[in-house]
């Protein structure tokens, strides 16, 4: 059987090595993107302003040349109509959707205190409405509404082989110096685990992958010289693997790596 899979965010880092080993794997790929250019931050690694800004030429030429099928689309994951565009474009590339990877962030470095940078030189700023709405946008609510979608469409057809995947960092004990970036991928967290028990009557397996420092671009000296630092494609071989049917007992884990 041939899957299809929508992976947001999947133009740089975790999600573009994810498209990658999915498609390895055989499956079709719709890629999620959306080009924003950081503020400015001179700790931080030019690589990593690079790869925000790029669109997913790149990502689908290499799923592509290797043999696999890929088709990407930029979109802002804070429109509320955003999932069931999504959702119609698979579908009309591909067909039904069944493999979601909910990858996509609007990092932003907020605080309680009135510091301006992090331990390791980074910018931080305040914990304000907009530092909320941004990334609450993104890595909760959208993750939530994608998930719905999938959901509505999977139970409609009569689908019986589901994957949820979400990618988290933080956790319920909080997340120091990206306190909301934190607090949102902890409500991600929670709507997979909801997902993973509704939904598996209905095939759906829903799984989180919280990811050690892995160096998408941001990783400077002093965060190297203190952390084992992973790459994108560590993560994305244990996404790939809960995606697969050799997981098909899998579900309901946040899964910690190192």
């Amino acid at each position: 059987m041939i899957h299809t899979a929508i992976v947001t965010g999947a133009n740089q880092g975790i999600g573009a090595e994810t498209a990658k080993a999915l498609a390895a794997q055989g499956v079709n790929v719709l890629i999620t993107f959306l080009r924003f250019v950081p503020p400015p931050d001179p700790s931080t690694p030019q690589e990593y302003f690079t790869a925000r800004e790029s669109g997913a030429d790149e990502v689908v030429a290499a799923i592509t040349e290797a043999g696999g099928k890929a088709h990407a689309i930029e979109v802002d994951l804070t429109d509320p109509l955003a999932p069931a565009m999504l959702f119609d474009t698979a579908e009309q590339v591909f067909g039904p959707v069944d493999i979601l990877v909910n990858n996509a962030s609007a990092w932003v470095q907020d605080t309680f205190l009135a510091a301006e940078t992090d331990k390791f030189g980074r910018l931080l700023g305040a914990v304000t409405a907009q530092t909320f709405d941004a990334q609450f946008a993104v890595d909760a609510r959208a993750g939530a509404l994608l998930i719905a979608e999938f959901a509505r469409r999977h139970i409609a057809r009569g689908g019986n082989w589901g994957r949820i995947v979400g990618l988290t960092s933080g956790g319920p004990l909080g997340f120091p110096s990206e306190v909301t970036y934190g607090a949102a991928k902890a409500a991600l967290d929670n709507y997979a685990m909801a997902a993973a028990t509704e939904l598996w009557p209905h095939g759906i397996t829903s799984n989180v992958v919280k990811p050690g420092v892995t160096d998408t671009g941001w990783v400077n000296d002093a965060v190297r010289a203190e952390h084992d630092v992973s790459q994108p494609e560590d993560v994305a071989g244990v996404v790939a693997f809960l995606c697969s049917d050799a997981a098909a007992k899998v579900t309901r884990n946040v899964i910690s790596l190192h």
